[in-house]
């Protein structure tokens, strides 16, 4: 197992091969998810189903292929993803007619559906999610974080007017926010995008970013508010009350498979995989130890435990197999299990059975009158735990005193001469495009966002040294 601090992309990989989330397979780019990986991508899913429902989203389904001369109409829309798109050019041994491209994203067949649907204000707003499979080409790709294909929600919402619009923009970010911070227990800061960060296409975007353990930003979740672009591309217009027809104002947003690349990366150790109890597979895993065979009444106890907690909604496993007790205490670790619970022969004459939490140095006995509640409670106060440990993290390594290019450069030298992680840095940036460019140029840090809460403010930029317009995240990213 490779460490994180000799060689994190390495541990990364080894990590999520030993837990056994996915496989590789003959096309370049493409995973399989195996159960595990699946079942953490189903616990987001349906978290974040169920809050879309409750504001109002219904699902749907839109084709996967999408003709060429739809991504033409809108013309920034084209020129940002032409460089990723995949396409299908023959057909039951003939060639077509017009190129498909295999969907990066859908607002192009969904602006095309969307002008066929709405006529009037009263068939306004359209709230509609889709959960799907996108490609992106990616020249460089990593399984979760960047791959060819890969599994998310893409949300297609279109109004009567940009004050609606934009409400929407932000009701969804906020969702995302509330779900990475509460279900996957990374901390994040929300904030606007620079223009050329923002979606192509889009009037402005929105993004929640986190810091993995090596100091690299992921964007963990975008909305865009489109305004009218694709409506006048898509011709998406509707009779208003005055009896005029008027454009509809639409966003889009998205959450995808990285979220499962993210929790790996900010809450990994040396040992392997760990998992926040709220996404974890298998949250408990009950092991028999000592000579259990012999002494029926520990796997009776166990058997017990295991239906009381299945009884409480809990995802157990109880772990009968004849390897060692060694073997199995490394496995489920690296397997990220968050709870592990012993019972022995000793453990039963002394009514008590051991528990080990995945982030925690020492087990614990427990009563076993008590167990289940006890291991219900640990699991609470894991999930909150890992939380506090990921956003102390996180203030750690980001950097609020740097504030020229030439303290950037030196903190990086001084970074790489230490072995230490650069991290993140809050600096100013004037609004300039060439600015902005120069820093990514001379460091590879680009702006991740620019934060709705920043800790300080900044008063001059980064790169030039002139009056900043805006206080900006910047950072190393996936």
């Amino acid at each position: 197992m490779s460490k994180q601090t000799d060689d994190f992309s390495k541990w990364y990989i080894d990590t999520i091969q030993k837990a056994d989330l996915m496989d590789y397979t003959p096309v370049r780019g493409c995973i399989a998810f195996k159960p595990d990986g699946y079942e953490i991508w189903e616990h987001i899913q349906e978290e974040m189903d169920k809050r879309f429902k409750e504001t109002g989203h219904r699902n749907a389904y839109f084709p996967m292929l999408i003709p060429e001369s739809f991504f033409e109409k809108e013309k920034d829309h084209i020129e940002g993803f032409s460089p990723e798109l995949p396409w299908v050019t023959e057909a039951a041994g003939e060639k077509l007619e017009e190129r498909l491209a295999l969907r990066p994203t859908s607002e192009t067949m969904i602006g095309h559906l969307y002008a066929k649907w709405i006529n009037s204000y009263r068939d306004l707003p359209v709230l509609i999610n889709q959960w799907a499979n996108v490609f992106r080409w990616e020249k460089k790709t990593l399984p979760f974080i960047r791959t060819s294909e890969f599994l998310w929600q893409e949300g297609h919402t279109a109004h009567v007017d940009q004050e609606e619009a934009r409400k929407e923009t932000m009701q969804m970010l906020t969702i995302y926010k509330e779900v990475v911070e509460g279900l996957l227990a990374i901390p994040v800061y929300d904030g606007i995008k620079t223009p050329s960060e923002r979606f192509a296409g889009a009037v402005d975007t929105f993004s929640i970013e986190a810091m993995m353990k090596d100091g690299k930003a992921v964007q963990a979740g975008t909305s865009h508010y489109l305004g009218t672009k694709f409506a006048e591309a898509f011709e998406i217009k509707y009779l208003n009350k005055e009896n005029k027809h008027a454009y509809a104002h639409t966003t889009s947003w998205g959450t995808s498979t990285r979220l499962i690349g993210s929790v790996i990366m900010v809450h990994g150790d040396e040992q392997g995989l760990v998992l926040p109890p709220k996404i974890a597979p298998t949250q408990v895993v009950l092991i028999p130890v000592g000579p259990w065979k012999k002494n029926h009444a520990i796997v009776e106890k166990l058997d017990e435990i295991f239906a009381a907690l299945k009884a409480k909604g809990i995802r157990v496993r109880l772990d009968d197999y004849d390897q060692s007790p060694g073997y199995k205490f490394n496995e489920w670790e690296l397997k990220g299990v968050p709870v592990r619970i012993e019972l022995g022969p000793r453990d039963l004459e002394n009514n008590q059975g051991l528990m080990k939490a995945r982030d925690a140095e020492e087990k614990v006995s427990l009563p076993l009158e008590s167990i289940v509640e006890s291991i219900i409670e640990e699991l609470e106060t894991m999930q909150t735990r890992l939380f506090e440990k990921a956003k102390a993290f996180r203030a750690e390594n980001s950097h609020t005193h740097i504030d020229t290019i030439e303290q950037l450069e030196q903190h990086l030298a001084e970074s790489e001469q230490n072995g230490t992680i650069p991290g993140w840095i809050l600096a100013g940036w004037c609004g300039e495009d060439v600015c902005e460019k120069s820093v990514k140029e001379k460091t590879k840090f680009t702006t991740r966002n620019i934060p709705f809460n920043p800790p300080t403010t900044k008063h001059t930029c980064l790169h030039c040294g002139k009056e900043a317009k805006h206080t900006v995240w910047f950072a190393r990213a996936y």
